[in-house]
């Protein structure tokens, strides 16, 4: 039976989910030259557009539709047919299907959007758009299927859990990232130029829009304006301000100052580690995964230089080590004392869920980098991903758009 409350929240959180496309636009955006402005927020606004096309028509049912398999969605509500404002019988029993269709939307347009960071300043904007639509098609769709969708992780003895988004979102966009950067290759002059962000202000209003968002992202994956939304809530917000004090202080006692740029890694770190766990844990469990992120994480991200792979904006060791190490760590911290409907982790007593969540982190991390890395290897052989040296000299702002963001 449709609840009106239920309704409302899941409006509000899809709305607050939509707002953090273009809060990481601005988070992107302010990290890289003055040149890229322009070109990388449009990487990351266009996902709007491409693929709500693409979920109105078959992400959707690909993704939730009847079961095929255990695999994958069959296309029998391709175009949303059959898609109503009655509640659906299998997902969220209390609000209309297309409240339910359109906040998964959501999800599915940022994930794409996340990619674009690891190598931004050097990809054409048509190949990347072509990447993305495909990539939802062949790598978001079925991992979706799988763990949301009732496909076979769902279906296992004991299910793979993911609460908001650790292995559907972060770990698929990390792998994604990391097979994208290994075929495209670092930016020119990496190593040896310098690339500082342009406009940190602007990135710190791009991670207090994340932030915000991140209640609609983790608190309403609860479907329900109830008492799990509530826990993922302030789970949400502890480890976003336990993984920002967490990476400041790691930060502040290698260098010896703080950094606005490292508060706002370390909050997006804790945030993105604590999505897949949010509605299973209490709240000094979160602040403790919160903690961990920012210290992982953060070394994670120090490492890029030594392993020698250009990640311009941190996706790999941010949203993928993060949401690697969330979906672990719910395995560990889990309690049904918090979330009645929820499961048992190693420390309330059970370890058979941490070894479920090592099979999805494993299956999802190496399946997402495989078709990822022959996505990239394609369409690079078919169109060229790069920027040409001039163009990419010139800025992807000119050389791709027309435009420029400061006269």
């Amino acid at each position: 039976m449709m609840n009106k409350a239920d309704t409302a929240f899941i409006l509000a959180a899809a709305g607050l989910v939509l707002l953090m496309t273009p809060g990481l636009a601005l988070f992107y955006a302010g990290m890289v030259r003055s040149k890229n402005v322009l070109g990388t927020i449009m990487q990351s606004l266009m996902m709007i557009a491409i693929i709500s096309m693409e979920w109105v028509y078959i992400g959707y049912t690909m993704s939730f539709g009847p079961d095929v398999g255990g695999v994958i969605g069959s296309l029998s509500w391709f175009a949303l047919r059959g898609v109503t404002n009655a509640p659906s019988a299998d997902y969220a029993t209390t609000i209309p299907q297309t409240v339910f269709m359109i906040y998964q939307c959501m999800f599915a347009v940022i994930t794409p959007a996340l990619i674009a960071g690891a190598f931004a300043e050097r990809v054409k904007f048509a190949p990347f758009a072509l990447f993305s639509l495909l990539w939802a098609v062949l790598v978001y769709n079925p991992v979706c299927h799988w763990i949301w969708g009732k496909g076979w992780m769902a279906s296992l003895s004991v299910p793979v859990l993911d609460f908001a988004g650790g292995l559907v979102v972060h770990v698929t966009c990390g792998a994604a990232a990391l097979a994208a950067i290994l075929v495209i290759g670092p930016r020119k002059g990496y190593g040896r130029d310098s690339f500082m962000p342009h406009n940190l202000p602007m990135t710190m209003l791009g991670t207090g829009l994340l932030w915000f968002g991140w209640f609609g992202f983790n608190g309403g994956s609860a479907l329900a304006a109830d008492g799990v939304a509530a826990t993922a809530f302030v789970a949400t917000h502890l480890a976003g301000m336990a993984g920002m004090a967490a990476w400041t202080s790691v930060e502040w006692l290698k260098l010896g100052k703080p950094t606005t740029l490292g508060a706002a890694s370390g909050a997006i770190a804790g945030l993105a580690t604590i999505t897949p766990a949010a509605g299973f844990v209490g709240p000094n469990a979160a602040i403790v995964i919160g903690l961990i992120a920012g210290v992982v994480c953060h070394y994670a991200v120090s490492m890029k230089g030594k392993l020698g792979y250009d990640d311009s904006l941190d996706v790999v060791g941010i949203h993928g080590v993060g949401g690697l190490i969330g979906s672990l760590l719910l395995g560990v911290f889990a309690s049904k004392a918090v979330n009645p409907a929820g499961v048992d982790g190693l420390l309330a007593g059970s370890a058979s869920q941490l070894l479920a969540q090592i099979i999805g982190v494993v299956v999802v991390g190496v399946y997402a980098f495989v078709v990822s890395w022959i996505l990239v290897k394609v369409i690079n052989a078919m169109m060229g991903m790069r920027l040409s040296e001039e163009n990419e000299v010139q800025g992807m702002d000119y050389s791709e758009h027309a435009e420029t963001a400061y006269n």
